[in-house]
């Protein structure tokens, strides 16, 4: 980042001396913002003569609407042919390397695969995968020929896969004979069958070895073929890319389902590229030869993230299975052996880590590791003493936030601003993001809903079978015309970085006073006896009463004295309004595959009203323990 800085002041005699005026500039700037990173970032392509048009209008703006480019052909930019790409390790400790010139020859025979299937530009191919270097192989051999590609993690069930699947329609579905998890297999050529079975249009179903169980058991599938013996054909050769429009489509991304059908958004290849780019190299710095893990399926928005890396010439470290298998150490093994610099994960990992009683910089050598970010919810402050305290003191702990709906993050890291407790530590380069009152005014030290001004690279091309774009614009434009809400409950601090309190949509009103959940779950959390909480407003009395919901710590009770220090930490750390009328135990609280909360879901049981989309849970069964309660009568 210090680096962009010095070239921007060099290159347009710019007077950038800090983040603040470097965000500032890039804002006043944006044409020649964008058009640098291009430059400096070393994007292969033609970026044509226009930067942006229609720049005034979110809705009408388009980036470098004269670029060719091809996405896959940025990641397998030339390297040392030896030099290694991908690590893999399964959950039982399997590892596999991948250097660059295996990499290219495994991609340069699977496209030739895809087009000896019929695939060309525009067409969709599906992975229902792990997060196992056949999906990397898949998705680069798609989009070096201006295919779609999209990809959904096993653990999703025969209804689930096909509710985002078949609205793809893919020509192609890459899948796996079967995972493993927490010491468990799990095959998957029954359900594949089912799957395939519901996608039109489907005209092959390539199988990956995963478990090797050996290609007999495909016989009862039709146009299904082995992984090897449909690239046995073809000889690795030089490869070839696609260049295509800066906004062809790239990837389709679904939202998490928990309110309906999940929603299909389609992502660019420029857009995508050039955000991710900013993102590694500046906010997260990201350097050639640098290790980077994220603790991630291929269902969720950050392995898509995770695999541009690739265009910084980082080697990626992927690992499947479960993060505390065999023990909680399992995770931070893996990253001490591999010398990794990047550490991904979420706040429930980093949480569980610290309630396991590991502490993991005394148990491993993370003398490698400079950068832990956390991302998919709010990370609280006593999440940072752990890091801190536990793990590494010099290290950069950055919470960011953003979605699936960009491909990336509104709130963003900086390697040259202070880590402050609690806090999300700036704006993303490029990016106008503030908080809004109900009134649309911008407000620093209240809360508010988080939007973002102008148009950014990234921005989604559209949702899937949206001819008329009026879901979109539902989705993103209605709350303020013309300005992206993106649906997150936040505050601006003083300071400039950000607190994240919650989604807007399960915000807590009682008493017409809006109460982000994050906010209960900072102050709970933190409690020894309490492993997490989920908190909903439920309808009573005209008005609604905030309800908290527990798990607790193995052989610990609910009992008066605990809930009365729930409540107080509550009150002292929150405010008397967010203490709960209710406090309720529970065996484990329902989340989406990604890992994130489900207070909706929740909601509506408790309300007795359907759920929809259940299969949109990771532990839909979690659900039962919230029917019917008898302390929510009185």
């Amino acid at each position: 980042m210090t680096a962009l800085i010095a070239s921007l002041n060099k290159t347009f005699g710019a007077t950038i001396t800090d983040y603040e005026s470097l965000h500032r500039w890039s804002l006043a700037h944006t044409d020649r913002f964008w058009r640098h990173l291009w430059d400096v970032c070393g994007v292969r392509g033609d970026p044509g003569g226009t930067v942006l048009t229609d720049g005034a209008d979110m809705l009408k703006a388009r980036f470098f609407p004269e670029a060719r480019i091809n996405y896959a052909e940025n990641l397998l930019r030339p390297r040392a042919a030896d030099a290694e790409a991908i690590v893999f390790r399964a959950e039982d400790g399997r590892t596999r390397r991948f250097t660059y010139r295996k990499l290219c020859d495994a991609v340069s025979r699977l496209k030739q695969a895809l087009q000896a299937a019929g695939v060309e530009k525009g067409d969709r191919v599906a992975a229902y995968m792990p997060n196992c270097p056949e999906t990397i192989i898949a998705m680069l051999a798609t989009t070096s020929l201006g295919a779609v590609f999209a990809s959904a993690s096993p653990d999703f069930g025969e209804n689930g896969a096909v509710d985002r699947l078949g609205q793809i329609t893919p020509k192609v579905l890459i899948t796996v004979d079967g995972y493993a998890y927490a010491g468990k297999t799990i095959s998957l050529l029954a359900r594949v069958k089912a799957i395939a079975a519901r996608l039109t249009n489907l005209e092959k179903v390539i199988v990956a070895p995963f478990l090797k169980d050996g290609p007999a058991i495909l016989r009862d599938m039709p146009h299904t073929v082995w992984w090897d013996d449909a690239v046995a054909p073809f000889p690795p050769g030089r490869l070839s890319f696609e260049r295509v429009p800066f906004n062809h489509p790239l990837f389709i991304l679904f939202s998490s389902g928990t309110t309906g059908v999940p929603k299909c958004i389609v992502h660019g290849h420029g857009g995508t590229l050039l955000q991710h780019l900013k993102e590694h190299r500046y906010h997260a710095d990201i350097k050639p030869g640098d290790r980077v893990f994220y603790f991630t399926t291929c269902g969720w928005m950050m392995w898509n993230w995770l695999v541009t890396a690739l265009a910084s010439e980082a080697t990626l470290l992927l690992f499947d299975g479960s993060p505390f298998h065999p023990d909680a150490n399992a995770l931070w093994a893996y990253v001490a052996a591999e010398k990794c610099t990047f550490f991904g994960t979420s706040p429930k990992f980093l949480d569980a880590v610290k309630k396991s009683g590991l502490r993991p910089g005394d148990a491993n050598d993370l003398s490698a590791l400079r950068t832990i970010v956390s991302t998919g919810a709010p990370l609280i402050p006593a999440s940072y003493d752990f890091i801190y305290d536990a793990v590494k003191r010099d290290v950069h702990l950055a919470s960011i936030s953003g979605g699936t709906d960009i491909v990336s993050a509104f709130i963003q890291a900086a390697p040259i601003l202070p880590v402050r407790r609690g806090e999300l530590q700036c704006a993303g380069l490029g990016m106008d993001v503030r908080v809004f009152d109900d009134a649309g005014n911008t407000v620093v030290g209240a809360k508010g809903e988080l939007v973002c001004l102008n148009p950014l690279p990234s921005m989604p091309l559209g949702f899937l079978n949206d001819k008329d774009g009026s879901r979109f614009r539902a989705t993103y434009f209605e709350r303020f015309p013309g300005v992206w809400t993106h649906g997150d409950w936040a505050e601006r601090t003083p300071t400039g970085g950000f607190l994240v309190t919650g989604r807007s949509d399960a915000t807590l009103n009682p008493g017409g006073v809006r109460i982000g959940t994050a906010e209960i779950y900072r102050q709970v959390e933190a409690l020894p006896d309490v492993q997490e909480a989920l908190a909903i407003a439920q309808e009573w009395d005209n008005d609604v009463r905030v309800v908290l919901f527990v798990v607790l710590k193995s052989g610990v009770d609910l009992t008066d004295a605990l809930v009365k220090t729930i409540k107080a930490s509550i009150k002292d750390g929150a405010s008397p309004r967010h203490v709960p009328a209710k406090v309720i135990a529970v065996p484990e609280l329902p989340r989406t595959k990604s890992g994130k909360l489900v207070e909706l879901a929740v909601r509506e049981v408790v309300h007795g009203r359907p759920v929809q989309n259940i299969e949109a849970l990771a532990n839909p069964g979690a659900l039962d323990a919230f029917k019917n309660l008898k302390a929510l009568t009185s």
